[in-house]
């Protein structure tokens, strides 16, 4: 564990603050749950907890059937992170930190294509585009997205209404899934 040489008092409620330079590295947004641990030491240890990381099995099962049913490649993603991929190289992307650019295309909270828009890159890394993208809305809130790609070349083929209709259907089914 690093330490940060940050001290914080507990207020008379038990809350404690955590300093924004944490938060920002760490790429925590208020409003984001954490889960909370402790050891035989003495340590109390606060992990962002995500929904979709649950289902991380279940999501590589769904991305590697869209793959094979219908050729897409597909990456499943939770809000820091992709948690499934199938159809490119998984060590490309698999558990990559997204680009800013894509989480803010998923607080859109709409479908994203990229025959309306500027291509948006999944990760920093990987030589792939999205295609079309939709976040996954649980309880009201994003928790992630399922997201198309599609080679960065100029010559990407253009997205059909069937894939649009996949994408959509995925990030709906796993919403759902995440709220029973």
């Amino acid at each position: 564990m690093k330490a940060t040489g940050i001290v914080r008092r507990i207020d008379d409620l038990g809350r404690v603050v955590i300093p924004k330079e944490i938060r920002r590295t760490m790429r925590i947004r208020e409003g984001d749950p954490l889960e909370i641990y402790t050891d035989r030491e003495g340590e109390v240890i606060f992990k962002k907890y995500s929904p979709m990381g649950e289902m991380t099995e279940f999501a590589a099962q769904y991305a590697e059937t869209l793959h094979k049913t219908c050729g897409l490649a597909v990456a499943i993603c939770d809000r820091d992170s992709v948690i499934a991929v199938s159809g490119v190289p998984r060590r490309e992307y698999a558990d990559k930190p997204l680009t800013p650019e894509l989480e803010e295309l998923m607080e859109r909270r709409a479908l994203f294509t990229d025959r309306s828009e500027t291509p948006v890159k999944i990760t920093d890394g990987g030589g792939h585009v999205i295609s079309c993208m939709m976040p996954i809305i649980t309880e009201g809130d994003v928790t992630g997205c399922v997201a198309s790609l599609a080679p960065s070349e100029s010559d990407r083929p253009t997205v059909t209404e069937l894939e649009m209709k996949l994408i959509q259907t995925a990030a709906g089914f796993l919403g759902r899934q995440l709220e029973s």
